[in-house]
């Protein structure tokens, strides 16, 4: 049997109406194929609708006649439960999401106001651009908050953090409009004792800023 005609099997297969050489051969294919595999989780909705069906319709009736009011109750009851669900999903990620957005500045912030947080000053930055940053240890390695403007936009930035080797760590990356103050938090996997300096950066690698320790 052809690739083709085992992907169209799937339907069958989901109703349990295969032979079962058929039966067989599909589920060979299925050990292989993700897309057929997709499919018939989907289609276990539907199966489950149809199993309903059957249960709800009384013997001697046709299969094809007007679904019984108890029928249509337990059907859309199924399908609206589902779309309640996702929709619950989505909008626990959209919260997730809204509050790391609103939240990260205020974190960037409460950072840099921390005075026992090592803070770092721009020693040579481009013309208007201004630069400040607090960066504290971490078990991760080095948890870093930063707030920059004058940067001529629109552009992409990047903060990079150097290593005293010469290594070097992506701190942070944003889009910017022409001067806009931004702060964020970021973070560096290596330790604050290993980090030579910081440098704020466009896409393509010109130094906007350069980042030394404070004091």
């Amino acid at each position: 049997m052809r690739p083709l005609e085992l992907h169209r099997d799937v339907g069958a297969y989901a109703l349990g109406v295969l032979g079962v050489a058929e039966t067989f051969r599909f589920e060979e294919h299925l050990a292989g194929c993700a897309h057929c595999a997709r499919l018939l989780e989907e289609l276990g909705s539907v199966e489950a609708l149809l199993a309903a069906y059957a249960r709800w319709t009384p013997p001697g009736v046709d299969p094809v006649a007007a679904p019984s009011p108890g029928l249509l109750h337990a059907a859309l009851g199924a399908v609206g439960a589902r779309l309640r669900a996702r929709r619950r999903r989505r909008l626990g990620l959209l919260v997730a999401a809204a509050a790391l957005v609103v939240g990260a500045p205020f974190a960037a912030l409460g950072l840099m106001a921390d005075p026992a947080a090592p803070h770092w000053t721009a020693t040579a930055s481009a013309p208007g651009v201004t630069a400040t940053l607090a960066a504290a240890p971490a078990g991760f390695g080095t948890d870093v908050g930063l707030d920059v403007g004058g940067v001529r936009g629109p552009a992409v930035c990047t903060l990079v953090a150097v290593g005293r080797g010469g290594e070097e760590d992506t701190v942070a990356t944003w889009a910017v409009q022409d001067g806009a103050q931004v702060t964020m938090r970021g973070a560096a996997a290596l330790a604050p004792a290993d980090i030579s300096h910081f440098e704020v950066r466009t896409r393509d690698g010109a130094r906007l800023a350069t980042l030394t320790r404070s004091g």
